[in-house]
């Protein structure tokens, strides 16, 4: 019973990597339905961004102070990035055919991969991440299943982003604008909202909260990835349309969903369709099964119809 409510925690974990970076596809599709598949470079970079910062600082700096510097370098390079993307790739294209924003943002997945390959030549390998969190600190919740540090810090960025996100949203201007161009963005335009900064503020949004998932999966596993973004990126657009796109709170149960059965299938599923090697089919079995059951996802998709 101990080794199921272990992966049970495992599971949970892994989820909220997934539900953070679901986040910024959710917040992106629900306004602009746009399908940002570069969105995990973003949070490949928020990686790599904290760890030039951390190798910038002098040694011997505190980890108290290290860490929200390399949150801060990697919010800085992954928000950077996002901004630009948004201005020179996607919103040319933004009146254009649905096909041509998605090639482009596939394109801009690869030339985001090979930017850092190119500009860390060391990246061809992983780079060695600092565990600023020591990841031999465990927690005990009951007999001998356990939580390491930088996994309960992990999942409690994600509660704690889902509900500041959720907040945001339904109760400050700027988010009640983003609802308004959401439902009907010549209609806001018309009512004096400034809809390329509405815009502009999701992508921000998306990438500030998926560079703390690379940070946390840095601290996590002891090191970045120039590949490590593409994957973890197609699952998390999984989670995504698992719980409900445009849907926050469905983001991060999808999420959560969908690191449970990767974990779970590992560990139970029949053989030959059990073991590691299968983690990833079994995501996108899930999916498959919920988009043919329940084509809106878990709690149901938030997106405006549009002409």
């Amino acid at each position: 019973m101990d080794l199921f409510f272990q992966q049970l925690v495992n599971g949970l974990v892994l989820g909220a990597t997934y539900g953070l970076i679901a986040l910024g596809y959710t917040m992106v599709y629900g306004i602009v339905q746009l399908i940002n598949f570069a969105h995990g470079e973003i949070f490949m970079l928020g990686g790599f961004g904290a760890l030039t910062t951390y190798l910038t600082l002098p040694a011997g700096t505190p980890a108290a102070v290290a860490l929200p510097m390399m949150l801060m370098g990697a919010m800085v390079v992954s928000v950077t990035m996002a901004v630009l993307l948004e201005r020179f790739a996607y919103r040319p294209l933004r009146g254009a055919p649905r096909l041509a924003p998605l090639i482009t943002a596939l394109g801009m997945s690869i030339a985001l991969q090979e930017l850092v390959r190119n500009f860390y030549p060391e990246a061809k390998s992983a780079r060695n991440f600092p565990q600023l969190i020591d990841p031999d600190k465990r927690f005990s919740l009951g007999g001998s299943v356990t939580i390491s540090a930088p996994s309960l810090v992990t999942i409690v960025i994600a509660v704690v982003g889902m509900v500041t996100l959720t907040l945001f949203v339904r109760r400050s201007r700027t988010g009640r604008a983003m609802q308004a161009t959401a439902q009907d963005p010549d209609t806001a335009r018309l009512m004096g909202i400034d809809t390329d900064r509405i815009i502009v503020t999701a992508f921000v949004l998306g990438a500030a909260l998926a560079a703390v998932a690379g940070v946390m999966h840095g601290l996590r596993f002891g090191q970045v990835d120039f590949r490590m973004g593409f994957l973890i990126g197609i699952k998390a657009f999984t989670a995504a349309v698992l719980g409900g796109i445009g849907n926050i709170s469905g983001a991060v149960l999808g999420g959560f969903t969908l690191g449970l059965v990767e974990v779970m299938a590992t560990q139970y599923a029949p053989e030959p369709f059990a073991g590691g090697a299968w983690k990833d089919a079994w995501a996108f079995v899930v999916l498959i099964i919920v988009l043919v059951f329940r084509p809106s996802g878990i709690l149901g998709e938030r997106v405006a119809a549009r002409a």
